[in-house]
């Protein structure tokens, strides 16, 4: 008996990256297809990748990911396929989709290695199915693509934060000896989105800033009073044009402008990110940790979910509940206290939901 009937194939769907320093400017290349950036922006971009010897750590992580949850897909007795599927680099989804089909599974659930709403965390991947499914449909071939819903509220995501998380402060006691309320602070930190696509996401979800909020209060209502430090939410790999207002403030300002108040040591959160890939990397790993270093502040940078076994397990309690859902059976969709669940899958959500992208306004959400 299949368990995971109507669907017979899983899918880890991501955003790519290069695995070479040849492979960057062309990895770039498709991420801004149809966008106009010129080229010497692309190789100026790329030289945070060849800071890494060209290499996203991305695929990697990926990897991990995907063996993690085969595991815990047989520890569970479910033996339909996983297979991964990128966006922007190999492999591609239409392709490990086509060769899926072409053995007779055509049903797909898709897990998304995104935790909250808006269009480049959401939406988008579900265009990317779409776009999957009619160039698949051109061939002769007719598949379905549906998906987990996000899973910024899920518990399993949550409760592997907050561990984390106290790890990370009592990382950052050591270093400091103390913590203090009037010289350390909580920095979370997720991706900043254009002002219109947080708008946009507020459609029909309660919106990209207030999943981030909700989560942020879950996680600090768990601290102990010992670990009660000042917290607020910041931003990193701001991108585009000036004159198109992101969310803001960005982690590296934030910090300066604490630094003036005379804090003289940060925690930083990476709640906006599942695993250590490019923006944790350069961003928060190389660039904030510098401004740290120049303000002469105590950093600690918490760790990602990456392949948390509480993390793992709620990304398959999250296929089970879809699944259920498309059988018409009744199913609990647990979420942290005070939260609500958002309607899962590429076709019941909102038409309008997330829509707000700006063509050629801006460069990209530079990527991972």
């Amino acid at each position: 008996m299949n368990k995971t009937a109507p669907i017979d194939a899983l899918v880890l769907m991501s955003f790519g990256g290069p695995e070479a320093p040849e492979e960057v400017v062309p990895f770039l290349k498709n991420v801004t297809a149809g966008r106009g950036i010129p080229e010497e922006r692309l190789e100026e971009v790329g030289e945070h990748y060849y800071g890494f010897g060209g290499k996203s750590p991305i695929n990697d992580q990926n990897k991990a990911l995907l063996q993690a949850l085969r595991e815990e897909l047989e520890r569970r007795g479910i033996d339909t396929p996983l297979i991964w599927g990128n966006r922007n680099w190999e492999p591609y989804l239409t392709d490990e989709v086509r060769a899926e089909a072409e053995a007779g599974r055509t049903r797909f659930l898709s897990i998304d290695t995104s935790a909250y709403s808006s269009y480049s965390s959401c939406r988008q991947y579900r265009e990317d199915f779409a776009k999957t499914i009619q160039e698949l449909s051109a061939e002769g071939t007719t598949v379905t693509i549906d998906k987990i819903r996000q899973f910024y509220n899920h518990p399993g995501y949550a409760q592997a934060c907050a561990l984390l998380l106290q790890e990370g402060l009592a990382d950052f006691a050591k270093q400091v000896g103390a913590l203090d309320a009037a010289k350390h602070r909580i920095l979370f930190v997720t991706h900043s989105i254009p002002d219109v696509m947080q708008d946009a996401s507020t459609v029909a979800t309660n919106g990209y800033l207030a999943q981030h909020e909700e989560l942020m209060a879950h996680l600090l209502e768990g601290l102990s009073e010992s670990e009660d430090l000042p917290a607020e939410l910041v931003y990193c790999s701001r991108s585009g044009s000036p004159e198109v207002p992101w969310l803001e403030p960005d982690v590296n300002d934030r910090m300066r402008e604490l630094a003036e108040d005379g804090v003289s040591g940060v925690v930083l959160v990476p709640i906006g990110f599942i695993s250590d890939h490019m923006e944790v990397a350069f961003d928060l790993d190389t660039e904030a940790k510098e401004t740290a270093a120049e303000l002469d502040f105590a950093f600690t940078r918490v760790a990602t979910v990456g392949t948390h076994p509480l993390f793992v397990s709620g990304l398959i309690d999250l296929v089970e509940e879809r699944i259920a859902q498309l059988r018409g059976e009744q199913t609990a969709a647990p979420v942290i206290p005070g939260s609500t669940a958002l309607t899962p899958g590429s076709g019941a959500c909102s038409i309008e939901c997330c829509r707000g992208r700006i063509e050629r306004a801006t460069e990209p959400n530079w990527p991972a």
